[in-house]
């Protein structure tokens, strides 16, 4: 190794690391593979010293030493909004937290061909495995009929299987939404849904329809939407003129704006004279005008989720049994309010 020269400062080893904290080097490297039966005081202690030092491992030389990257690639479809690219973060921060680093690549279109090419790059850099964010119905075709030469999961397609998928459940949380509207009286909801296409945008146009049925309420077809505060806005022009419902649920926070706007434009009140209803509660939801009703996704739980099965996978590790998808939760603010007297 090339000594450094005067006046320059040799950076620390993993040995260096190891004398510090006074344990071994095969100690330091247990800790930061994140193995099980090292002893809380002693994993403390070792990453003290990597924090005082603001150390951080040669992970070529750490490759080379175990004959694996500790790389996980992470597939993110280009036609995605706020909740892929929250999830994507959260997935990010989630390897990073386990010792993995994060390689990304995004998917301008959801074919076989660049659903393969997309794979086989990530594994010639390595990746030990990968996390696809796609929730196209074309993409999770593309998976099924691609060859996998590392482990995968794929965030939202619950049919992939119970150990290859992290998500919510979309369908639970889209009846919450309806199911508010309706406890509030209104018996007249409509409903903007996503693109056709999306796996989120089906199974939360499902779940309205469903709670509809439930309660022998009349159903109007969906409004097909792209996710943007645009067509919401161009949709609220649209259907706001005179308005033959009291409450739209809208199938995220961005349609919801364009519709307030929309109204706030034409003159309808909100939530006196309609209600409005998003999901995903992005940041800024809070802070519409009024603050936005909405159903929350816990995006760090998401991320998490779907590192712990890939690695579950990678590692050789049973996982237990299948976990269930859990629930999104529902966030009362103050564009709902019962319906108008008399309608």
């Amino acid at each position: 190794m090339e000594e450094p020269g005067p006046g320059e400062k040799r950076a620390l080893s993993i040995r260096d690391i190891a004398r510090l904290a006074g344990v071994s080097r095969q100690t330091v490297s247990r800790v930061l593979n994140g193995e099980r039966y090292i002893k809380p005081s002693t994993e403390a202690q070792v990453r003290k010293v990597i924090e005082e030092h603001s150390w951080r491992p040669n992970s070529a030389a750490r490759a080379l030493a175990t004959a694996r990257s500790r790389t996980v690639g992470l597939l993110v479809s280009a036609r995605s909004h706020y909740g892929p690219f929250s999830a994507a973060t959260a997935i990010d921060e989630a390897a990073r937290n386990r010792g993995y680093a994060i390689l990304t690549a995004t998917l301008a279109r959801e074919d076989d061909e660049s659903i393969s090419a997309a794979l086989d790059a990530f594994v010639a850099q390595g990746v030990e495995g990968v996390v696809v964010i796609a929730p196209q119905q074309r993409a999770h075709e593309a998976l099924q009929r691609v060859t996998f030469k590392v482990p995968l999961v794929s965030l939202h397609w619950k049919s992939a299987g119970d150990d290859r998928v992290a998500a919510f459940d979309q369908l639970a949380g889209a009846r919450l939404a309806t199911r508010h509207l309706i406890e509030l009286g209104h018996t007249r909801i409509r409903h903007l849904a996503g693109p056709q296409d999306w796996s989120e945008a089906e199974d939360r146009m499902n779940g309205f329809l469903a709670e509809l049925n439930d309660h022998d309420l009349p159903v109007t077809a969906p409004i097909l939407g792209d996710w943007t505060a645009d067509l919401g806005y161009e949709v609220g022009l649209k259907i706001l003129h005179f308005p033959d419902f009291t409450a739209i649920f809208a199938s995220n926070d961005q349609m919801a704006l364009g519709l307030m706007h929309a109204a706030a434009d034409l003159g309808v009140a909100v939530p006196e004279q309609l209600s409005i209803v998003g999901f995903d509660d992005i940041p800024e939801a809070k802070h519409y005008s009024p603050p936005l009703t909405t159903v929350r996704q816990d995006f760090g739980w998401l991320g998490a989720r779907a590192i712990a099965v890939l690695l579950a996978q990678i590692e050789g590790e049973d996982t237990g049994p299948p976990a269930e998808f859990p629930v999104p939760q529902l966030i009362v603010r103050a564009s709902t309010a019962p319906p108008p007297p008399g309608r």
